[in-house]
């Protein structure tokens, strides 16, 4: 039970809607493979993204390292990991999820591992996201000014138990975040393997 690319549907057109700073809304004409009917399927184009569960060792066990931020589309403040888009052409993922690591989190890591790779919501967007973990943290050289709404960010460290909690009781909202977490939790209960940082996508 793989996930796998399929490439052998026919797109006849593919029509840029709105193009606008970072996403796109896309029109596709497109017949599947053994049928006959031209269908249209709409969707917002995305370059996709990475996201990083800083972690280091505490008192009471692993913690990791949440901010909050102000989402506008849903008007709330969310308790999130760190993350960002790969919107520098040729940029490697890993890459950016150090740099990403560096200016939202002031931190640099020495270890990192893939922990999941997701489509965000694929019925209606093209964004591919890889969550890293990444440990051995210290703090970063880089000067960052952080603008808009990444200026007022909090960042706190909290106990990865005590995250799992907030995610299964209804107080952390964001889906890459709870992705990251419940992930993170599942790899260290050997519930799965970490993967290199350089591992394969599905695409």
């Amino acid at each position: 039970m793989i996930d796998r690319h399929d490439d052998r549907h026919t797109i006849h057109s593919s029509d840029t809607i709105y193009e606008g700073n970072v996403f796109s809304f896309v029109s596709d004409h497109l017949t599947l493979e053994g049928q006959d009917t031209v269908l249209r399927r709409e969707y917002i184009a995305h370059p996709g993204a990475v996201a990083i569960v800083p972690m280091r060792n505490g008192s009471n066990g692993p913690e990791v390292l949440l901010l909050s931020q102000y989402r506008h589309p849903v008007q709330a403040v969310l308790w999130e990991i760190p993350a960002g888009l790969l919107d520098k052409d040729g940029e490697d993922p890993l890459e950016a999820a150090k740099r990403e690591l560096a200016e939202e989190a002031g931190l640099d890591a020495e270890t990192w591992h893939v922990l999941v790779d997701i489509f965000s919501s694929p019925g209606c967007l093209s964004e591919s996201l890889r969550i890293f973990l990444a440990r051995d943290l210290r703090p970063t050289a880089l000067v960052y000014e952080r603008t808009e709404e990444e200026a007022d960010m909090v960042h706190e460290w909290v106990a990865l138990s005590d995250a799992i909690t907030a995610a299964h009781d209804g107080s952390l909202h964001n889906a890459t975040t709870l992705t990251g977490l419940l992930s993170a939790a599942s790899a260290l209960a050997g519930h799965g393997t970490l993967r290199e940082p350089d591992a394969p996508w599905l695409r």
